[in-house]
């Protein structure tokens, strides 16, 4: 019986078998087919750098304008046949965009380059230079309507700005953590609310760097100004006249429960269903919306699948169908009333989406309770499509569990623009593979050599 008594345990027969020989053969095998998943994840991964790298998109009713900002920035139009319309990557980022009343096919966005020649608008680089554009996608004209520049790159961007009139735009200043109102034919700014003037310093990100991280704004109709705080994880109303109207506020600092590091809330007014808000709750892996209710906001609609990771926009559309960008999940996808995913782009590392011909944002689209729909979260779905090995998805869901959610999205974040949650697990595994490996060859190299290492730990047997 190779050595084996009939008295020894199940564990001390397995334990006989296992030799280094076979651990090292596992551990090779293991580490090469981490390897080849993550090789072809890199082969076939989307890569949105160039024109001809953007995949097609399926065919929809209108043009869809998506934008990017991560390694690359870009803004790309689809056609309603699915191909490319328009390609842009001048800037080093690509923020909000929104379409241009009484034109069809001119959006305005916000944008941001990256500065790393001194000059004199950047003496100590590298700076931000932020910008407001409108691009014609059909000629292909883009005009410079509103610029500053930023002594600064962290925290420096402008993130979205919301055309009040042909003159006057509405911006959420990230550098100064303010909400202004500015003449972008004067430059005059003609008023502005300041964050601090209504939180304290010490919540929020750390101040004076990357404090309230104002990453959206929306002028309502009635005339009050919804920004989002993704730091303070608070939405708040706004009246340009008296301030912050508190009682009207959506989140609490700290409480992730409610949402957890927003993005790109939309208003839906009674006339469509509301008061409402849709909003990405982005490090919760969600899309949900709030129903005002006996002067409170309640949770009426959540949306998510087993792939969502770090959504940064959501808009309702006319025909009760909700487009969302799902950033590090790298694609743009349409949901039925349903819950049922009825549309889907693969890209890098998608910001913001505008579907061309319903209105600005949610503009057209109606409250989830007006509409009658239900949620649907992970587990609901039948999960994703492709090659995949359900065990590196595992062990993502295990590393996302364990880590902080901010620090999955963050390593997504910088990591190739491939990775997703799949190779982000294949990664995982081929870590925790080699520290096992390198850590038991050191043990056996040192054993052989005589060296051991005794625990501090010791037992008195004195009594």
């Amino acid at each position: 019986m190779d050595g084996e008594t009939a008295d020894s345990s199940p564990f001390d027969r397995i334990r006989s078998r296992v030799t280094r020989r076979r651990l090292r053969i596992a551990f090779l095998v293991i580490v090469i087919l981490c390897g080849a998943y993550l090789a072809y994840g890199a082969v076939t991964g989307v890569t949105t750098a160039t024109e001809d790298g953007v995949p097609e998109a399926p065919p929809t009713e209108n043009h869809t304008v998506v934008t990017e900002s991560a390694k690359f920035g870009t803004i790309i139009a689809y056609a309603p046949n699915g191909s490319v319309a328009y390609y842009n990557n001048t800037h080093t980022k690509y923020f909000d965009v929104d379409p241009v009343e009484g034109e069809s096919m001119t959006v305005e966005y916000v944008a941001t380059d990256t500065i790393h020649t001194a000059g004199p608008r950047c003496q100590d680089p590298p700076c931000a230079r932020n910008v407001i554009e409108r691009a014609n996608l059909t000629t292909g004209e883009v005009t410079e309507l509103y610029v500053r520049y930023v002594p600064e790159e962290n925290a420096a961007e402008w993130h979205d700005a919301d055309r009040v009139n042909e003159s006057h735009v509405v911006l959420a200043d990230m550098v100064d953590d303010e909400v202004y109102m500015v003449d972008t034919e004067t430059e005059m700014i003609e008023w502005t609310w300041e964050a601090q003037s209504e939180f304290p310093v010490e919540e929020g990100g750390p101040y004076p760097g990357d404090w309230a991280h104002l990453n959206d704004v929306e002028v309502l109709n009635d005339g009050r100004v919804m920004a989002s705080l993704r730091n303070q994880d608070q939405v708040v109303f706004i009246d340009p006249e008296t301030g912050m109207q508190k009682n009207w506020t959506l989140g609490e600092e700290g409480n992730h429960d409610i949402q957890y590091e927003q993005h790109n809330p939309d208003y839906i007014p009674e006339e469509r269903g509301g008061p409402a808000v849709i909003v990405a709750d982005s490090e919760n892996a969600r899309v949900q919306e709030f129903q005002r209710e006996d002067g409170s906001w309640n949770r009426t609609w959540v949306w998510s699948d087993e792939r969502m990771q770090w959504p940064r926009d959501a808009d309702r559309l006319p025909n009760g169908n909700t487009l969302i960008t799902d950033t590090n999940g790298k694609r743009v996808i349409e949901v039925n009333e349903s819950g049922d995913i009825v549309w889907q782009v693969e890209l890098s590392h998608p910001y913001d989406a505008e579907r061309l011909g319903t209105g600005d944002e949610s503009a057209g689209g109606q409250s989830a309770t007006a509409l009658g729909l239900d949620s649907r979260t992970a587990g609901d779905d039948g999960g994703g499509g492709g090659f995949s090995l359900g065990i590196f998805e595992t062990v993502s869901d295990v590393v996302r569990g364990l880590l902080p959610s901010r620090v999955v999205n963050a390593i997504i974040y910088v990591g190739p623009t491939w990775m997703g949650r799949p190779e982000f697990g294949a990664a995982a595994v081929a870590v925790l593979t080699g520290l096992t490996w390198t850590g038991l060859e050191l043990r056996w190299f040192l054993r052989a050599r005589g060296i051991t290492f005794q625990s501090p730990i010791t037992r008195d047997e004195r009594n």
